[in-house]
């Protein structure tokens, strides 16, 4: 192999580790939404970060009522990627 290549793979590595770790990120703010408070330091760091990411999927879904497939459609979108850097890079 070429450098170039061995370069392309460890970028390639290093989202898909990024986006496991976004994964996991989204997974533990969707639990704790049921567990603590919106005002909570935890939830205020985590929002940080899921929020962005969820705002323009729900302005994409109709309104469901109380359930929020949002988190749902987000982890779904960062598995396929994941899946689609894996098959093209790895």
């Amino acid at each position: 192999m070429t450098r170039r290549k061995y370069v392309i793979e460890a970028i390639a590595y290093l989202i898909v580790i990024l986006f496991q770790v976004l994964s996991l990120v989204v997974f533990v703010y969707i639990i704790l939404t049921w567990v603590l408070s919106r005002d909570h330091p935890v939830m205020l760091a985590l929002g940080q970060v899921v929020e962005p990411l969820l705002q323009p999927i729900r302005n994409l879904l109709p309104q469901t009522g109380m359930i929020d497939f949002s988190p749902m459609v987000l982890l779904i979108l960062l598995q396929l990627v994941q899946q689609l850097m894996a098959s093209t890079f790895l």
